[in-house]
Formats: structure tokens, C-alpha cells, sequence
């Protein structure tokens, strides 16, 4: 009875599977007709998304959130090559509006030199995480990096580099070799004079966005000697450099002004974001935009502050604006610093190896 009713079970499967089999080769196929109604909601479904695209993104650049549409114009206004996707979208007139409501007041004094005691003590408990971020360091360390994630200090999305230099005295100015007729990149220069760290520093004339970066803006100093000297940049600003006692000063002055101070080493750009501990004003984001930034300060107690951030890399960091950048020195103790070139000039150099992206 069992073996009966096994070989009539196998029987019944064996029919029910030659069923299907016969089902699926008899299915019909679709007329010419659903076949080109198909692909008609097919083509109705992708037009539907691509309108839904196009509206989010034509709210977005014209909605209510100013923003936006002011971060995308100040971005691009202050590239060299990049303008043209401000134009794209507004009119001249809105451009200007915009550029103008972004505007950055710098602390209308010179840093007093005064402030700056690098023998006071460390102290025995630190501040906040910033101050033993800079100050816990190995013996006998000359510098000491520290990773910057802007998400952790005010929210940004950026990340880059803040070197701790712990004796300012190391610090010089150099210059392409050939200077005013050929650049050079900052990772060369670094490996001809035998950099540990090396960041870019002031911009340079380059009227027709194609320029080899060889004729730096303003007046540059180098060992109390004046070895430079050219159109200013009109970034505000002035005079970022350091005294023969290792103090960062930031002036406004004449080039002479600053040799009878005592500047061994300096250049010329701006704006001054930090002097004797007050920051800037910053309605908007300044009117730079967001973009790769490069910084230096000082802080209190000698110690030097060299900031690069990276951007325009989504996903990884599109850059800063001039408040996130002032952030940044402030919180690690900066009681003057001012901002340096930035975009595509923005690079830190450590042990020849290029470390910004």
C-alpha cells in the first residue's frame, strides 16, 4: 500500500510539472500594441522624474532659501575659472546685489605684539579639548598635526589640517626661485629648502586665469630685506608676518613702517580674521564663498597655528567659509590670525609629502 501510493504520488508531481512546463511555453506573448504602451508609461514615468528633478533643483536656486543661491554665487564669483556657473542661473544685477550683502568688518587695530609671552607656563589642567589637542605633545616635538573635522566643531562640512608649531623661530618666507617670470608649487619649494612643513601663503597676479603664479601680490620681506614688491591683492588685510622676536603681527602699514617694527619675515594679503583675541564681523559667509582655505595665528603663548582646509569634494569636504575658518583658529586659541590664499592654492607640505587634497 505504501509503495502504491508513493509511485501514484510521484505519478501526480510528474503531471503537475509537465502542466507548467506546458503553461510556460504557451504564455502569449505581448501584442505590438501593449508593447508600445508599455514603453510609453515607461517614457511618461522617466519624463515625470526628470520634471520632478528640475522643479526641486529650480526651487532650491530660487526658493525662499537665500542660502543657496548666495553660497553658489560667492563660491563661484571668487574663483579664477569658475564664474560662469553664477551667470548661468542669475542675472548681473542679483550677483551684485549678493556679492555686496556678503561683507566682512576686520578689527579695526593692529596686533599688539605685548600679548604674546611664549615663557608662560603650560597650564595643569587643560581648557578644553582644543588646548590639550595643541599643548599634549612629545618632548622635544617641533611640531605636531592635528586632523580638523568641521563637523565636530560647529556642524561644517570639512575636513583638513592644523599644525602646531612650537617654535615660531623656524618659520621663513620663501619664494619661487624665479621669481616674476616662472612659479613654482609649494611641494618644490619645500624640497629645495628643506621644509618640514610648508603652506602657501599670499596670492598672486593672474589677469587672464591661466598664470604660472610667479608674481605674488604686495610687498614680501625676507630676512628684513625687501625683496619684492607689487600691486596689492585688495583682499583687506595687510602685513602678515613675524618680528625678530618670533611674535606674529598683523598691520596695516607701509612696507618701511613695517622693517622699522622689526619684521624679519612677511607678506601681503587678508583679510585679518583674529587681532588681540577679537574676531572679525562676518555678514553671510564675507563674500568668499565656500572653498579650500589656508590660515596662520599665533597663539598667546607663542605657539603658531597653520590651518589648511580641503574642499570642492563632495563627500569627503567641500570647503570652508571665512566664518568656519575663524571658528577654528579661535577655538584652538588663536589671539590673532589672518586668512592666506585659498582654492586651488591651499596645500600642506609635510616631509615632501603633499597632505591636503
Amino acid at each position: 500500500m505504501i509503495r502504491k501510493k508513493k509511485e501514484a504520488d510521484e505519478k501526480t508531481s510528474h503531471l503537475q510539472d509537465e502542466t507548467v512546463k506546458s503553461e510556460k511555453k504557451t504564455k502569449p506573448k505581448k501584442t505590438k500594441i501593449e508593447k508600445i504602451i508599455a514603453w510609453k508609461r515607461a517614457f511618461l514615468i522617466a519624463l515625470s522624474c526628470c520634471f520632478l528633478l528640475f522643479s526641486s533643483g529650480m526651487f532650491i536656486l530660487y526658493g525662499p532659501w537665500a542660502y543657496v543661491r548666495d553660497t553658489l554665487i560667492t563660491t563661484a564669483m571668487t574663483t579664477m575659472t569658475h564664474q560662469y556657473l553664477a551667470r548661468w542661473f542669475y542675472s548681473d544685477e542679483t550677483i551684485e546685489r549678493v556679492m555686496s550683502e556678503q561683507i566682512i568688518v576686520e578689527p579695526d587695530e593692529d596686533t599688539n605684539p605685548d600679548l604674546i609671552d611664549p615663557d608662560q607656563e603650560e597650564p595643569i589642567i587643560y581648557e578644553n579639548e582644543y588646548e590639550r589637542q595643541v599643548l599634549e605633545r612629545e618632548e622635544g616635538a617641533i611640531y605636531k598635526i592635528i586632523p580638523i573635522d568641521g563637523s565636530k566643531i560647529n556642524g561644517g562640512n570639512y575636513k583638513g589640517y592644523l599644525v602646531a608649531v612650537y617654535d615660531p623661530s623656524k618659520i621663513h618666507i620663501v619664494t619661487t626661485k624665479y621669481l616674476g617670470r616662472i612659479g613654482q608649487s609649494t611641494k618644490v619649494m619645500a624640497r629645495d629648502n628643506n621644509a618640514l612643513i610648508a603652506i602657501n601663503a599670499s596670492g598672486f597676479y593672474d589677469p587672464d586665469w591661466n598664470s604660472n603664479g610667479s608674481t605674488p601680490h604686495g610687498t614680501i620681506i625676507k630676512d628684513g630685506k625687501i625683496i619684492w614688491d607689487y600691486a596689492d591683492a585688495n583682499v583687506g588685510g595687510g602685513f602678515i608676518g613675524f618680528t625678530y622676536d618670533d611674535k606674529l603681527v598683523l598691520g596695516r602699514m607701509s612696507a618701511k613702517q613695517a622693517l622699522n617694527m622689526g619684521m624679519r619675515d612677511a607678506i601681503e594679503f587678508g583679510p585679518f580674521l583674529i587681532v588681540n583675541g577679537e574676531r572679525a564681523f562676518v555678514q553671510g559667509n564675507g563674500g568668499w564663498g565656500i572653498a579650500p582655505r589656508s590660515a596662520i595665528g599665533q597663539r598667546s603663548d607663542g605657539i603658531v597655528l597653520m590651518l589648511i582646509i580641503d574642499g570642492r569634494q563632495p563627500g569627503y569636504s567641500i570647503g570652508a567659509d571665512l566664518v568656519d575658518v575663524t571658528e577654528v583658529m579661535y577655538r584652538y586659541g588663536a589671539i590673532n590670525a589672518a586668512n592666506l590664499d585659498g582654492g586651488s592654492s591651499s596645500s600642506l607640505i609635510v616631509n615632501g609629502d603633499v597632505y591636503s587634497r
